[in-house]
């Protein structure tokens, strides 16, 4: 019987190597890593014979498990690992009787499952922190690129003083070069081994259970933590959370590219390519659809991530229903960056601008984005509330007699008395206004080069 498929979205929302991670294929086969690398553990300190790890580990492969049927077992068993560990034991029997004894001994379900999550979480971990830093490198490149291009600042959706264009994308690289930090801060934190038998006191293994814990830990390249965290939940959602702020600072830079996009800005594109953006009824449509997937992740992940934190207060030493809360959302958190992170790549590294449309959209008030400029520069001959309501007055000139600034202001003796036409020139120039632009983007570059070091 063929299992329904549900991927028809996953091309566009997922980066195809997060799925390979979390498909039910790399579910399985990081429980049966936690399963072999146990019997590998428990032979290296005397509780089980040499002679059973071969068998053991030659079970554990998941190509040699029916999915379908493991999830219609779950239904049942209420969780992954007793029908996989079920299954593992009889086909370990068919082929050697006596290893099938020492199969998954002294460990419990939530061990199996909670540590084969920590090691799809560090193939995760790596593949997001890999594509973090192929963005910040693209960043890197356009940011230094367009470091002078000036476009306008916009507060509160209208346009403000300049900036530049190289200034915005440092911003967006800054957020990526601190998530990558989080990212390296919280590693020792999450990538701990989950182990302690039925209720976290490893009872079952005697004397020996400390020492096997350690060799299993090695096994897995997994540090042994203090204690088994079974109902402390607080390591995944850190990562969760860290996760959360990836796809919060995407879809700043998705929104951000998306508003640039439209027709009346029309400043940066994403890049273009055959079939992309368009429309199924208007032929001149080119829309933002990486920008989508990045404001759709950073719209969806944090709904994701309430749930992480709901499920934190967990009963007594194994919970009930919250950490079934968990199973599906922690990985599809990571398979919504993945996909971000993506899109996110693709536009940065093809990013399209045009400068002239920049130019000419910071003209669009007539001057007016540089009446700062002139009112500092006449404060200090003037002094600031004359010079303010003098500005002030102007602009509201320039606008009823729809007249650039600068000829308002070369009208106005009060003006022209203090200022030369050369410095009215230079004022009204946004390249001569553009402040320590030039410097935030130094100092994101070197932020992340000194990451990288």
């Amino acid at each position: 019987m063929q299992r329904p498929s549900n991927q028809l979205f996953d091309a566009y929302f997922t980066a195809r190597d997060m799925r390979e991670v979390f498909c039910d294929q790399g579910r399985v086969q990081a429980m049966l890593d936690f399963e072999a690398a146990l019997a590998r553990a428990e032979a290296r300190v005397g509780l089980i014979p040499q002679t059973a790890v071969a068998p053991i580990e030659a079970a554990c492969r998941a190509e040699h498990y029916d999915f379908f049927a493991l999830g219609e077992a779950i239904a049942t068993a209420g969780n992954s690992a007793i029908p996989l560990v079920k299954a593992l034991g009889k086909r370990i029997a068919a082929q050697d009787a006596e290893a099938e004894r020492y199969v998954h001994l002294g460990a419990t379900s939530q061990d199996v499952m909670d540590t084969g999550l920590v090691l799809q979480l560090r193939s995760a971990l790596q593949l997001i922190d890999s594509e973090l830093a192929r963005l910040g490198d693209a960043l890197v490149i356009q940011a230094e690129r367009y470091v002078a291009t000036p476009l306008a600042g916009r507060t509160w959706l209208q346009h403000a003083t300049p900036v530049t264009l190289g200034m915005k994308i440092a911003g967006w690289l800054g957020a990526v070069t601190r998530s990558r930090r989080r990212l390296q801060e919280l590693k020792p934190r999450l990538l701990v081994l989950q182990f302690g038998g039925a209720s976290g006191t490893l009872a079952a293994l005697g004397e020996q259970a400390m020492p096997i814990a350690e060799a299993l830990a090695q096994e897995l390249q997994l540090a042994l933590p203090e204690q088994p965290w079974h109902t402390q939940r607080d390591r995944l959602v850190e990562f969760g959370a860290v996760l959360g702020l990836i796809a919060g600072s995407l879809g700043k830079l998705g929104r951000d590219i998306s508003l640039l996009m439209q027709t009346e800005a029309a400043e940066v594109f994403e890049p273009a390519a055959p079939g992309k953006g368009g429309s199924s009824t208007m032929p001149h449509k080119r829309n933002p659809v990486g920008a989508a997937v990045l404001i759709g992740a950073a719209t969806r992940v944090p709904g994701l991530l309430a749930t992480l934190f709901s499920a934190m207060p967990q009963e007594h030493e194994r919970s009930l229903g919250l950490w079934h809360a968990e199973w599906e959302t922690l990985p599809e958190i990571c398979c919504l960056v993945s996909g971000a992170l993506k899109q996110a790549l693709l536009v940065a590294e093809g990013l399209e601008v045009d400068a002239e449309r920049m130019a000419k959209n910071l003209d669009l008030t007539q001057g007016l984005v540089l009446a700062e400029a002139v009112s500092i520069v006449l404060a200090q001959r003037v002094g600031r509330d004359t010079a303010h309501h003098l500005l002030e007055q102007c602009c509201k000139r320039a606008v009823a007699e729809q007249r650039h600034l600068r000829a308002v202001l070369g009208d106005e003796p009060q003006v022209s008395a203090q200022l030369s036409a050369d410095e009215l020139d230079r004022l009204l120039d946004p390249a001569h206004y553009l402040g320590q632009a030039h410097t935030w983007v130094e100092r994101a570059v070197a932020e992340h080069f000194a990451l990288n070091a």
